[in-house]
């Protein structure tokens, strides 16, 4: 179990590093907002050229990783499945998540990969070696 919360803690600070583009050990809520509602209308996201909140008279909030951790875990069990459910309708195209569909995703977060990236990164996770993460796998892919 300790190796399981060493991974996730390691995917926290690498999805935290992205943001934190300044390496100040903070980001700005409003910057986590953006992206969010990027991924939502399928839009590239413009990352800021300050993460951080560069004005301190300013209302948006700065989160250190541990802040951003506590953010992400937040949430019962039922919210949790609901969250993995609209995440994994994000990347999915009509079968699931496929290569094409996950170097799509990730190019609108702002990270390139090549096709055969992809392919390596769902074979990782892809249970029945269909080359599709189902929601199930999804599922156990994220936790």
């Amino acid at each position: 179990m300790k190796s399981e919360n060493v991974n996730k803690r390691d995917d926290y600070q690498r999805v935290f590093s992205c943001f934190d583009k300044s390496h100040q050990g903070k980001v700005s809520l409003s910057s986590i907002e953006r992206c969010v509602e990027a991924i939502k209308s399928g839009k590239r996201a413009v990352p800021d050229q300050d993460t951080t909140n560069p004005n301190p008279e300013s209302t948006d909030k700065s989160l250190e990783l541990e802040e951003f951790v506590k953010l992400v875990e937040e949430g019962d069990e039922a919210d949790k499945e609901k969250d993995l459910k609209e995440a994994f309708k994000l990347y999915e195209e009509s079968e699931g998540i496929t290569p094409k569909s996950l170097k799509r995703m990730l190019s609108l977060l702002g990270e390139s990969k090549s096709l055969n990236d992809c392919e390596v990164m769902i074979s990782q996770f892809d249970l029945n070696r269909d080359g599709i993460i189902n929601f199930d796998e999804f599922r156990v892919m994220m936790q």
